[in-house]
């Protein structure tokens, strides 16, 4: 079983921020199986709120600069997160790791949207397009009883604060091209947020048929829109 160090931790520090949350649809989540979980992603705060929403440690794929940084790899860790490798074995690496979690029924975390809306000034209530990774992830793990977990985070109440410079992170990470620019790495601070779990996405044996031949891209394609019009849907509600 995997610690629960993770999510005491990210309890821990919602409450010392003084962050109000609201849980809608936590008895979607399913019990006693592995998960891929799909979030919008705006703020360094995202995966302990998740993990706080879910009340499950959750194993999230982070930047690969924040395994460079002494005191921010310390942090990651304890939360359980796992950076992604340089850009030359990122995706194999990538697909190796998580499947081995899931294959031991933990929950690994995925923000499709990528690091794009972290140094952006992005909409609280808009989700971006999502990158492909974790249906190829679900389809190719080969992990029976497997869900793809769709979550909103949805920011009523927040202050940016400037950051980090842009240029600062570049010379960590010189492999990632977002850091290539002038300005700062805002930080997204949530005072009141509303988490809201979507309708899980199982994934079949007929799923897994599909990836196998002409259909490839078409159940990467489904599986991919399904859980980005669900965020999209959620979000709707959410920032009412």
């Amino acid at each position: 079983m995997p610690s629960d160090n993770p999510l005491l931790i990210s309890r821990a520090l919602l409450a010392a921020m003084g962050t109000r949350l609201f849980f809608y649809y936590q008895d979607r989540v399913p019990q006693d199986t592995a998960i891929v979980v799909v979030s919008n992603h705006r703020s360094f705060m995202d995966a302990p709120m998740l993990m706080a929403a879910l009340e499950k440690p959750v194993r999230f794929a982070s930047h690969h600069y924040m395994g460079q940084v002494p005191v921010m790899r310390d942090v990651v860790s304890q939360l359980g997160c796992f950076p992604l490798a340089a850009p030359e074995n990122r995706s194999q690496a990538f697909f190796e790791q998580a499947t081995q979690l899931l294959q031991s029924r933990q929950l690994v975390g995925v923000f499709p949207e990528g690091g794009q809306p972290m140094v952006s000034k992005s909409l609280p209530c808009k989700v971006g397009k999502f990158h492909r990774g974790f249906a190829h992830l679900a389809l190719k793990s080969s992990v029976q009883n497997l869900a793809v977990l769709p979550v909103a985070i949805a920011s009523t109440k927040e202050f940016v604060n400037a950051g980090i410079p842009l240029r600062l992170l570049q010379a960590i990470d010189p492999s990632e091209p977002l850091f290539d620019q002038s300005g700062w790495h805002p930080m997204v601070v949530y005072r009141r947020a509303n988490i809201l779990i979507g309708h899980p996405f199982w994934v079949t044996e007929q799923h897994r048929e599909k990836y196998q031949g002409k259909q490839a891209k078409s159940v990467v394609s489904e599986i991919t829109d399904i859980c980005h019009g669900e965020i999209q849907k959620l979000l709707h509600y959410g920032c009412r």
